[in-house]
């Protein structure tokens, strides 16, 4: 009987075929470096399986304007699928979430089996955060608007999915964005979106409310404010009711995981291995 060292030896290949090829999407301000824990953790339960952190748009850059960036991360992630006869896993962190939903609805072959959406706004930004205090020193979230929804503010990755919910019709005519991405406001892609959105087998949706940058955390599970800054769930925003872009699908078809996780601040949710084992790697087949 084989044992030890021999044993993994001669199941490596297997193993190793075994796993779906893992795309790693960094979020704001971050890049490749930040990630080592996370490839640790991967390499730890999955070894031999092929992860790639993609390393453009890093720190600074990661302002870019987002089709910008989901342009470019779609060019250097569609080789990677092309090459993944069984299909990939993408796993997005904050606003690597909102790329990779991008990339998602407008790659019509694209091979995604799960995307996990790691402490992602996905229904947009609404708070006073550090992050926010550093880009507009001079702006509060009460007046950010004035910057965001001008075609200067668009200039801004963050500006793309800033959702004032005291100026609804402002950020439904102005975010060049979320607001077309949710399908708020309808282009001539909406229906071609959708259908390729809706190529993913698994939608696995993490958050948490010591987040401490997500606001409200809830939009990490498509949650959001209303006009009174009262937060409705995913179930009760408008984009799920017509299924706007495929979320309501999705669920019924028993696609959507979410996954609410206390004492886990904005910085850490990929560097925490209790996070990796007990909401990750059961995804990552």
């Amino acid at each position: 009987m084989f044992r030890g060292p021999l044993l993994l030896m001669l199941l490596a290949p297997w193993l190793v075929a075994a796993y779906k090829p893992i795309i790693v999407v960094h979020g704001l301000f971050d890049g490749p470096s930040n990630f080592k824990d996370l490839l640790g953790f991967i390499n730890q339960t999955h070894p031999g399986t092929n992860v790639t952190v993609i390393d453009l748009f890093d720190h600074q850059k990661s302002l870019k304007p987002l089709w910008e960036q989901v342009k470019g991360f779609g060019e250097a992630i569609y080789p990677i699928m092309q090459n993944a006869a069984d299909g990939v896993h993408l796993l997005c962190y904050s606003q690597g979430g909102l790329i990779c939903r991008g990339i998602l609805e407008t790659i019509p072959d694209h091979n995604v089996d799960t995307f996990i959406s790691l402490s992602s706004p996905q229904m947009g930004q609404y708070g006073d955060t550090d992050y926010l205090r550093y880009l507009f020193p001079h702006y509060m979230k009460s007046n950010l608007y004035r910057i965001c929804y001008t075609q200067l503010g668009q200039d801004f990755s963050i500006c793309n999915y800033w959702n004032d919910p005291h100026h609804r019709d402002l950020y439904l005519n102005s975010s060049t964005y979320l607001a077309p991405l949710n399908a708020e406001r309808r282009c001539l892609n909406t229906t071609d979106w959708r259908k390729n959105f809706l190529r993913i087998q698994k939608l696995v949706l993490i958050g948490g409310p010591d987040d401490g940058v997500i606001t409200p955390w809830q939009s990490s599970q498509f949650g959001f404010y209303d006009e009174n800054e009262s937060v409705t769930a995913m179930e009760e925003q408008k984009v799920y009711l017509q299924d706007a872009f495929g979320l309501k699908t999705l669920k019924a078809r028993g696609s959507v995981i979410t996954y609410t996780v206390n004492g886990v601040s904005h910085t850490m949710w990929h560097c925490n291995f209790t996070v990796y084992q007990n909401y990750i790697v059961k995804w990552l087949t």
